[in-house]
């Protein structure tokens, strides 16, 4: 019999389509593998943000992804508990600055705009701490847009969420 682990195995293939570094698992957003009978399984996955435009794309991935290995598979999307950027694995992290995206630099959410305090986020390219925020909204929703004040460069950051 197939264990859980093999099934999260195979999920590591299933990539953000807008983020395609990540995989569905690196990003945090399967929150669960349920058993229903030795062929059938139930995935619950919680979308990044409410109205993700990837998360058809995504659902759709992880079911054919399962059907080609023979299971009959259910794709039920739960919005509680909340994502948050916390699910996201170190490898993702990684991942995202390899990429040229700054990780989230902080956990849970990004209070700065509360408390006024400018938060540390390194350009990935340089590593430098030396950043200014160009625009809260980047490539997509879940980003925001930065230069990096040392090599000029621009690059994406994901928000804290």
């Amino acid at each position: 019999m197939t264990e859980e682990a093999d099934i999260y195995e195979l999920l590591e293939a299933v990539k953000d389509p807008e983020i395609p570094v990540l995989s569905v698992v690196d990003l945090g957003i399967v929150r669960k593998v349920d058993w229903i009978s030795p062929k059938k399984l139930k995935i619950t996955i919680t979308p990044t943000y409410s109205g993700c435009p990837a998360m058809d794309t995504i659902e759709r991935e992880i079911s054919e992804i399962l059907q080609s290995k023979g299971f009959e598979v259910e794709v039920v999307t739960s919005i509680s508990e909340a994502w948050t950027t916390d699910w996201i694995s170190e490898k993702g992290r990684k991942n995202l600055e390899e990429y040229g995206i700054a990780p989230p630099a902080e956990a849970t959410t990004d209070k700065s705009f509360i408390t006024g305090n400018s938060k540390n986020v390194h350009c990935p390219r340089c590593k430098s701490e030396e950043t200014s925020l160009i625009s809260q909204f980047g490539s997509t929703a879940c980003k925001a847009l930065y230069k990096c004040d040392s090599c000029h460069e621009t690059f994406d950051y994901f928000k804290c969420i």
